[in-house]
């Protein structure tokens, strides 16, 4: 199958291409480099069937053009992590609402399949985990721009929907609860990269507010076992599936465990979230995915348990601190 890939030089767009290329798939990556990096793409550069494109899904021709050329669309290119929504709301909003839009309008007319990658944030919240798909979404005032995010991707899927509806567009929407692993950065507010960083240098490991408030965590490479079986799922089309991990840590503990595998003497220190992000900030004490849509549609069950997960990106960073120094 041909597939376009927006944001294919991110984080979970990297593994992703890597993975649809294992399969026999064309794929074609549109990513503008402003979060994603080459450097994520050098096990698909060489590859045949592989093609990188650099440029943005708010340019309508170059998407329409784009899409006209495959069978499928995997939605990943968004503006993500808590730091860059607070400090650039506007261009948040607009890459996710308008990206996603060009990214739709291009698939209904030339009949793809759409994989749209949202998020548990749109929850918002809520305060009554574990989140099912039928639940409200909750969100903040409209001052808090940490909302911003929230209320884009759940206007990608209002839109996903629409289209589903009035054009019979075969859309899938994932939200992802917390995905870890290789190759995430946590310069954006990305809690666990950010965390194996500061011990690694036995600088002060930081967690925002009490430390009480509890996350799923889920590696890319189950992730992405989750999309992929739900790619193939034909019950998945026209609905919103969560995909997350099933086990919930506080963040308080989940230092405690990279302070551990990174043997690091550092101590752990709390930071209001104004002084972390110099606004006031909302934050969810428990998030937790409801998986049983995912279970009962794809036999889906996380195979890498969190103690491997920490102790992989840690391993990970060692190696690569080498390759880090002297870098600004």
């Amino acid at each position: 199958m041909r597939i376009l890939v927006t944001g294919g030089a991110g984080f979970i767009g990297s593994h992703l291409c890597e993975r649809l290329l294992g399969r026999g798939d064309e794929v074609t990556c549109l990513d503008d480099l402003s979060t994603g990096h080459l450097s994520n793409l050098g096990r698909c550069a060489a590859r045949p069937g592989f093609r990188f494109v650099e440029g943005s899904v708010l340019d309508e021709a170059l998407v329409r053009s784009l899409v006209a050329g495959v069978e499928g669309v995997f939605h990943l290119a968004a503006r993500v992590g808590v730091r860059l929504v607070v400090e650039e709301p506007s261009a948040t909003l607009e890459t996710n609402v308008v990206g996603t839009r060009h990214v739709l309008a291009a698939a209904t007319g030339s009949g793809a399949r759409v994989f749209f990658a949202s998020s548990s944030e749109v929850y918002g919240r809520n305060e009554h985990p574990p989140f099912s798909e039928s639940d409200p979404l909750l969100l903040g005032t409209t001052r808090e721009p940490r909302w911003s995010y929230a209320c884009s991707k759940a206007m990608g899927e209002w839109l996903a929907f629409a289209r589903a509806r009035e054009a019979q567009l075969p859309v899938i929407v994932c939200r992802f609860f917390n995905v870890v692993g290789p190759r995430q950065r946590g310069e954006h507010g990305m809690v666990l990269p950010r965390l194996v960083d500061a011990a690694l240098r036995d600088a002060p490991l930081t967690v925002y507010g009490d430390g009480r408030q509890t996350r799923c965590f889920l590696h890319v490479a189950d992730a992405l076992d989750a999309v992929l079986a739900l790619w193939d799922e034909p019950r998945a089309l026209g609905e919103v599936v969560n995909v997350g991990g099933t086990r919930e840590v506080s963040i308080g503990e989940l230092a405690e465990l990279v302070r551990a595998s990174a043997r690091s003497a550092a101590p752990i220190v709390h930071m209001p979230y104004r002084e972390a992000y110099g606004v006031e900030m909302s934050d969810f004490p428990r998030r937790v995915p409801d998986v049983r849509r995912l279970e009962a549609w794809t036999g889906f069950r996380p195979k890498r348990e969190l103690e491997g997960i920490v102790a992989e990106l840690v391993a990970t960073a060692r190696v690569a601190e080498p390759l880090n120094a002297g870098r600004v």
